[in-house]
């Protein structure tokens, strides 16, 4: 190679390492709100990604025209219908009627189409055209906690209703936590926890939920939710916050583990589930709580620690556990009762 070759190739690569030095040098002075512009765009495109428009036309072919035969539910602003995509992945489909209830769709679409975790149920799709809109979600195949726990020919084993508390709590929990802001649900209930196919649950059904900002300890709402399930304090003083969930989920906890409604109307003086399991606690009659369906086969000691638990998230606001607490309590029953269940079959090996 001639000295001039030489010399033009080694201009050319000087050249080309100031000029990527100079780069550098501009993208190491970039201000760090461009850069978290970036962030927020990219997350924007991820969440478009993630919740895809699904056009009408799709959603009649996979419900049938919305038979109801395909009927499996009711929600707060519209009727669920299981359905079959053209892709042949089986969904739940939420109709919305927009009449009066547009502000569900806007709220569930803004809460969901960015937010993923195990326990909570997926949206995986929205339509919205002309007087009606839907919203596409995975379908859970074991229905919901209310269907296993009211139901006369279904049984939770005292295990499975343990890990369906589990699943259910670090649902909320993750909410709560949420990096963005704080997620209130508003509305637990049975009927808003699903079941998929291994029985994990899933918090579904997010139409009443809010959003609080970080640094923000409430937000003042309109009273919403379901009788029996509304944290008393939330009715009085209209503050939307983290507690009202956890009240929701003592309740729920309660019936998981008497398996009873809200409210007894079958007897002669209807009390609240919370004061019966209060009074027969403090009665030492705290078996009578144990749901029949059980047969006998549970842990005590697991059963007493989770009544604590459960009515200690329906004490008052200032003694509640945060779902992080709960979700370690739970999870120490769960321990329990697999320690005695382990302890019980070796026993019986032993004497074979």
């Amino acid at each position: 190679m001639s000295r001039g070759l030489w010399i033009l190739t080694g201009g050319l690569i000087a050249t080309l390492l100031l000029i990527i030095l100079a780069l550098w040098h501009m993208l190491k002075k970039q201000p760090k709100s461009n850069l978290s512009q970036e962030k927020h765009d990219s997350n924007d495109g991820l969440a478009e990604d993630l919740t895809q428009s699904i056009s009408s036309k799709e959603i009649y072919s996979a419900t049938n025209n919305l038979n109801p035969v395909n009927f499996i539910g009711q929600g707060i602003a519209g009727k669920v219908y299981k359905g079959v995509l053209s892709n042949g992945l089986r969904v739940a489909i939420k109709h919305i009627i927009k009449d009066g209830h547009v502000e569900t769709f806007v709220r569930e679409v803004t809460s969901l189409s960015h937010v993923r975790h195990p326990n909570l149920v997926t949206l995986l799709g929205y339509c919205d055209e002309e007087d009606d809109c839907f919203l596409v979600y995975e379908l859970c195949a074991n229905g919901n906690l209310s269907e296993w726990l009211f139901g006369k020919d279904k049984v939770l084993s005292w295990t499975r209703r343990l890990e369906i508390a589990i699943d259910s709590a670090r649902g909320l929990w993750f909410l709560h936590t949420y990096p963005e802001g704080c997620i209130v649900h508003r509305d637990i209930k049975p009927t808003n926890i699903l079941l998929g196919t291994n029985f994990e649950a899933k918090l579904s059904d997010f139409g009443l939920s809010k959003i609080i900002d970080s640094g923000v300890s409430y937000v003042s709402s309109e009273v919403r939710g379901t009788f029996g399930y509304v944290d008393p304090e939330y009715r009085q003083n209209h503050h939307v916050n983290p507690s009202g969930d956890v009240y929701s989920f003592g309740i729920v906890l309660l019936q998981i583990l008497s398996g009873q409604r809200v409210i007894n109307l079958n007897v002669k003086r209807p009390m609240p589930l919370d004061k019966m399991a209060k009074l027969l606690t403090r009665g030492g009659k705290i078996t009578d709580f144990v749901d029949p369906k059980l047969g006998g086969e549970y842990s005590t000691e697991a059963f007493e620690l989770t009544v604590k638990l459960a009515l200690s998230c329906t004490a008052h606001k200032q003694q509640r556990p945060s779902m992080e607490r709960v979700v370690a309590r739970l999870e120490e029953a769960l321990y329990i009762s697999t320690r005695e269940l382990v302890h019980e079959t070796r026993s019986t090996l032993n004497s074979v």
